[in-house]
């Protein structure tokens, strides 16, 4: 009974690890490229974006990346998020 319970535990977490929505502000290309929706060229704008412009407000500033609408974005919302930035790389 303990091994059942041990290995329930263990595929509710890998289910909870897969349904992670994605930060677009910590998300490298491929990360993002998995996202269905995202291929690797907007996963490529997305990020230059960042570089650019800083972190992501929120999920609608991907209005700003190009060949991102809002309804795309609407489509994406749930599997994107904007929690709190990865720290720069020090130079």
């Amino acid at each position: 009974m303990k091994r059942l319970a041990t290995f329930l535990v263990g595929m509710l977490a890998g289910i909870g690890a897969a349904l992670a929505a994605v930060n677009l502000n910590s998300a490298t290309v491929a990360e993002l490229d998995a996202v269905k929706g995202i291929g690797p060229g907007k996963a490529k704008a997305i990020v230059e974006y960042r570089d650019k412009n800083g972190p992501f407000k929120s999920v609608d500033e991907l209005a700003n990346v190009k060949g991102f609408g809002a309804k795309s974005i609407d489509k994406l919302r749930a599997e994107l998020s904007v929690g709190n930035p990865a720290p720069a790389a020090k130079k």
